[in-house]
């Protein structure tokens, strides 16, 4: 596609049940020009937090209500003008939002139509907590610049080149297709970043290079990168597959679920708000922080230890799959907020692993840093490596790059 808009911003718009997170970015230099959040949309107690960095400005918060997305945005509008960064500068090329599925048919970056729109609105069913806050950020847009082009990019969409034999269920295969019940896979954006950024402080191209990322956040995901392709990920129909994650159980015989509706006379419902809101470490200790957590380990806490444990049994689990899945391995990368700074997670994850050809050096993983780096010793055979996600400048740079005419004339 070409535009004959000259622009080179993009705004990135990640809009949550009730929360809009946004960031303004110059796609010359990858540079942001501002970042923001709204929060508590709908509520007495809204708030509004602006920083203006290409000004050096301080931080400005707004605190009050916001009644509904339309409004959030346009009191994100109106902080971007205040600063000379307005909705209506012709140095903005597109707004690029976070969808988080996609389904099948979207595996790239998409720009915005009625159709697309009709499309994510069909996925719905099986993205009930996300795609609808997604749509509707996406309509407000529309609304504030209905000449501007919108880009959809779907955290399903690095997911979609999994073969057949890693996303399909052994299920019934009519009733599978007539429900679109598949491994979808999230955090695609983070995987795809990560995985490519990965290559590059090993000095190669992604299409040489096979990773398993982890991304070990609130929400956790595995992932096996092929040449730069995914061919398995850890989430499934849905983000609550995989690894033990804040709140979530991950994997688990689905037989609970009728146990639970049985013996507990518990509903559907029940057990949705059991298995993604009250498990995971949460469920396990009471705390889905993991610096408490291993605050409370380090005081001797049994509870705490006995999650910590559970969480690093799952991660070595999946990184031993991965890895059988790959074949051969070049590097290990942990991202997100525990995988960024809970050094006692990466060192566990990787204790014992050495036949596999992996270690951690005790001295670089203590290393804080905002900076990709590698944490393996020389000797080690397979990378390991710590490397920040930067979801929004991938959405930006994918948006850009459909959007841009010097990219694509």
């Amino acid at each position: 596609m070409t535009t004959a808009n000259q622009g080179t911003r993009v705004l990135v718009l990640n809009s949550g049940s009730s929360s809009v997170k946004y960031q303004l970015l110059d796609m010359r230099d990858a540079s942001r020009l501002a970042v923001g959040l709204v929060e508590r949309i709908g509520e007495e107690t809204s708030r509004l937090k602006h920083s203006p960095l290409v000004t050096g400005g301080a931080t400005r918060e707004r605190n009050g209500p916001i009644a509904d997305h339309e409004a959030a945005l346009k009191a994100v509008a109106a902080e971007l003008a205040a600063d000379g960064l307005g909705l209506d500068s012709p140095e903005l090329a597109a707004i690029g939002h976070r969808v988080v599925h996609g389904g099948l048919k979207f595996s790239a970056p998409t720009v915005i139509t009625d159709e697309v729109l009709a499309e994510i609105e069909r996925l719905v069913p099986v993205a009930p907590l996300h795609n609808p806050a997604n749509i509707t950020g996406i309509r407000t847009a529309q609304a504030l610049r209905p000449d501007l082009p919108q880009v959809a990019v779907f955290d399903t969409a690095f997911h979609t080149t999994m073969p057949e034999s890693a996303a399909r269920y052994a299920i019934d295969v009519e009733t599978a297709d007539a429900h679109r019940i598949r491994r979808y896979g999230f955090h695609g954006t983070s995987h795809a970043y990560v995985s490519r950024e990965t290559a590059r402080l090993l000095g190669k191209a992604p299409e040489d290079v096979n990773v398993i990322v982890l991304h070990l956040g609130n929400g956790a995901s595995a992932s096996a990168v092929r040449g730069g392709r995914c061919v398995d990920t850890s989430m499934g129909l849905t983000p609550l597959e995989g690894l033990v994650m804040g709140t979530r159980s991950g994997d688990i015989d689905p037989a609970v679920t009728f146990h639970l509706m049985r013996v507990a006379g518990m509903s559907a419902d029940d057990i949705d708000v059991l298995l993604n809101k009250k498990s995971g470490l949460v469920g396990l200790c009471g705390d889905n922080d993991m610096r408490e957590i291993r605050r409370r380990c380090d005081e001797g806490d049994e509870k705490a230890q006995l999650a910590f444990d559970i969480y690093v049994h799952r991660l070595k689990k999946y990184i031993g799959a991965y890895y059988a899945v790959l074949g051969k391995v070049d590097a290990v990368a942990f991202t997100a907020g525990v995988g960024e700074n809970a050094a006692p997670v990466r060192e566990a994850a990787v204790a014992g692993l050495e036949e596999l050809g992996l270690a951690v050096d005790g001295d670089l993983n203590a290393v804080r840093s905002d900076r990709p780096r590698l944490i393996s010793p020389e000797y080690a055979r397979v990378a390991v490596a710590v490397v920040p996600t930067d979801e929004e400048l991938e959405i930006a740079q994918q948006t850009y790059a459909l959007v841009s005419p010097a990219l694509n004339s």
